[in-house]
Parts: structure tokens; C-alpha cells; sequence
């Protein structure tokens, strides 16, 4: 059934899938780790800009989805710090990519556009590009779409101390007051995420089943889902039988 989009039977099962979720119960927030664009190249003997586009032509499609559900709030990786580190003839390709399909993104008026991730470390051209869909969608109602660039979890909670604590020295408070004072919820008040709620389902597709330092701070009490399928086939089958695996579970928070 993989290859049968289109097929009678595959709506079919679509449509009861759907049909199964509950109308109360779903996550507000997930977050998705798009993994699998290089070895999908790989495995169909293109090179990885062409995987790289594969998935980024995915991502509409997800945040439809999303939309026909009401989730309000999608995280996507696209980019870790540590990417960064490939080689140039690699990630120039990929950044000009992410450029242009955040910009395509934008220009729908759609969804919401908010940066994720120390866009300091990325060249200034993308910065600057990314910065503008922010800025474009500002004000739009809907679901918020997190573009996760230059993003990794021990980077975002450094940052967010390195914020919280100038926060508190522009007041005039010593370290002495600032150390008595300090707790979880102030430094959730300076992650990136500020001001949403946590993601209640974490995705993960190519089958690796590790966050990888996706969300560290915020997924404390989410709910995995890994998938198999590499990202640029992800397909809306893939993510129902997320969804419908969510709505089974028991949250525990935790415990």
C-alpha cells in the first residue's frame, strides 16, 4: 500500500482512519523531526539536493494536515547546529532551499511563520531571508508553524539562561539574587518556544528512534512517534496512524 496513493483502497483507508481519531484529545503541539532526505537520495540514486528538495516539498502537505486536524502549533527541524558543519557543497544547496520554501511558506498567508533556533550562526543572506517570512506573517491568526534553523536543544537552553540572566542584570539584581531567585519556569520564559505550550507529540521518520537533541527542554513529557518511512515519503496515512497512536496512549506526565 505504500506506492497506492490515489488508489480507491488507500482513501478508503485514509478516510477511516480519520474517522477514528477522536474529536477531543489531540495534540496542540507537534513537533516533527524530518529525517531520511539523504538516504532517500541515496536509495533513489540522486544526489542530496535533491532529497533535500524532496522533503521540503513535504512540508505544505504537513501543515495541511495539521490545519484539517486543529493543531495549532507545528515544530520542524530542518536544520541542527551541527549541520552546519557539512561540507559547503552540501549546505549551501540545502540553505538555499530552506530559503526559498520558508519564503513559499510566507507567501501563502497561511500559517504563521516563527524562527527556532541561533540564527546567528547561519550566514547572514539566510538570516535575513528567514527573518523576512517571520516578519510577513506576523500577523496572521492559525496555526504556528516553528521553522527550527541552526537549532539544537543544548544550544537553546545556554541561550536561554545567557537571556535569562541579562534580563536580571538590566534590573540591577546581583548573582547572589538571581541564583536564590532562579527556577524551571524562568527559563522557560527565554527558550525559543516562549509563550506556546510544550509539544504533546514528538514525530520522527527514517526509522531512527532517538531526539537527537530535538525540543530537550520541552519534550520532557511528550509522546514519541517514529516512522519508518524517510521523510520525503511521509505520507497523510503516516501521520493519522501518528495522531491515532497519540489518542491511544494514557498520559502520564512523567510518572
Amino acid at each position: 500500500m505504500r506506492s497506492a496513493v490515489g488508489n480507491p483502497l488507500y482513501s478508503a483507508y485514509e478516510r477511516r482512519l480519520l474517522s477514528q481519531l477522536p474529536t477531543a484529545g489531540l495534540p496542540r503541539h507537534v513537533g516533527v523531526m524530518l529525517d531520511g532526505n539523504r538516504r532517500w537520495a541515496r536509495a533513489k540514486g540522486a544526489d542530496t539536493a535533491e532529497g533535500h528538495q524532496a522533503g521540503a516539498d513535504r512540508i505544505e502537505h504537513l501543515l495541511e494536515w495539521c490545519d484539517e486536524v486543529g493543531i495549532e502549533f507545528v515544530t520542524l527541524w530542518l536544520l541542527s547546529t551541527d549541520n552546519l558543519s557539512r561540507p559547503e557543497a552540501e549546505l549551501a544547496p540545502l540553505l538555499r532551499i530552506i530559503e526559498t520554501t520558508v519564503a513559499a511558506l510566507a507567501e501563502q498567508q497561511r500559517w504563521r511563520i516563527r524562527l527556532v533556533g541561533a540564527l546567528d550562526l547561519l550566514p547572514a543572506e539566510t538570516s535575513t531571508a528567514l527573518r523576512s517570512a517571520e516578519q510577513a506573517t506576523a500577523e496572521l491568526d492559525g496555526l504556528v508553524c516553528n521553522i527550527a534553523v541552526g537549532y539544537g536543544g543544548r544550544r537553546e537552553i545556554a541561550d536561554a539562561v545567557k537571556d535569562l540572566l541579562r534580563a536580571q542584570a538590566a534590573r540591577g539584581r546581583t548573582l547572589e539574587q538571581i541564583i536564590e531567585s532562579l527556577d524551571v519556569d524562568q527559563i522557560a520564559d527565554h527558550l525559543y518556544t516562549k509563550g506556546q505550550p510544550d509539544p504533546d507529540l514528538v514525530i520522527r521518520t527514517s526509522g531512527e528512534q532517538r531526539i537527537g537533541g530535538f525540543l530537550l527542554w520541552q519534550s520532557i513529557h511528550s509522546e514519541f512517534y517514529f516512522c519508518e518511512a524517510y521523510w520525503p515519503d511521509f505520507r497523510r496515512v503516516d501521520f493519522l496512524r501518528a495522531l491515532r497512536s497519540y489518542a491511544d496512549r494514557e498520559r502520564r506526565y512523567g510518572s
